[in-house]
Formats: structure tokens, sequence, C-alpha cells
């Protein structure tokens, strides 16, 4: 079985990693910046990053990212020390998307290095697959 064979079986029977590591991640410079951004916002511990994915933009999606409790359906996933939380739709958007935090020029902020998508928007907030 292939990896992405692997990683959409392990996503829709509630597995949370494939045999690489999990299905969702952050790199330890991402994970860094949420648990800094936790600390400056108070942020309860027990609530999770929520990573999702709702229709809009000008490419059809766009990434939705907050601090959220688990809810029945989630899976979670822990990465770098982060509790990261996917529901079951956003999931087979996500597989194999690890987010990076990037500061720069043009600003600082979490980028989504996502491996499913086809095509992003010229600003690069949205995309489709």
């Amino acid at each position: 079985m292939d990896t992405q064979t692997q990683t959409e079986t392990n996503a829709t029977a509630g597995v949370t990693s494939t045999e690489d590591g999990p299905i969702v991640s952050l790199t330890e410079k991402a994970a860094e910046k949420v648990k800094e951004i936790q600390a400056a916002e108070n942020i309860e511990e027990g609530l999770g990053l929520r990573l999702r994915v709702v229709g809009g933009g000008c490419s059809g999606f766009a990434y939705d990212l907050y601090f959220d409790q688990v809810l029945d359906g989630d899976q979670t996933f822990d990465s770098h020390g982060v509790k990261l939380v996917c529901d079951i739709m956003s999931l087979q958007y996500l597989a194999g998307t690890t987010v990076d935090y990037v500061e720069g020029l043009q600003g600082a902020g979490f980028k989504f290095n996502n491996p499913n998508v086809k095509s992003t928007c010229g600003c690069g907030s949205s995309f489709s697959v």
C-alpha cells in the first residue's frame, strides 16, 4: 500500500499517524510560536490548535487556525508538544500537511505546506485540490 493510500485509510479509520509520522504536523518553529501565543493570551491548557479547511477565497478553499476544544469525531495529533485538532472533513484535505511559521518582508505568519494543493490564488490565501 503506498503512503497516500495508507494516509487516507488511517484518516478514515481514526488513526492519528502514518508510518512516517502524524498526518498533520507543525515545524519546531511553528510549535514554539503556538506555545508563545498560548501563553501570551492565557489560552486554557486543555484546548488544542484546530486546523480546518473552509470554503472560500478565490481558489475555493481557505485554511482556518484557532484554539478550540476537541469535539466528537475530531482527530488529535501531538506535534512538538502542541495538541493539534482536526475534523474528519478537513483532514481529507490536510493529510500530509506541515504548518510552518515564517517571517519575512511581507510580514510573519503560519504557512501551510500542503502536498494536496493543486493551485493557489495570487495572494496565497486560498487553494484548490
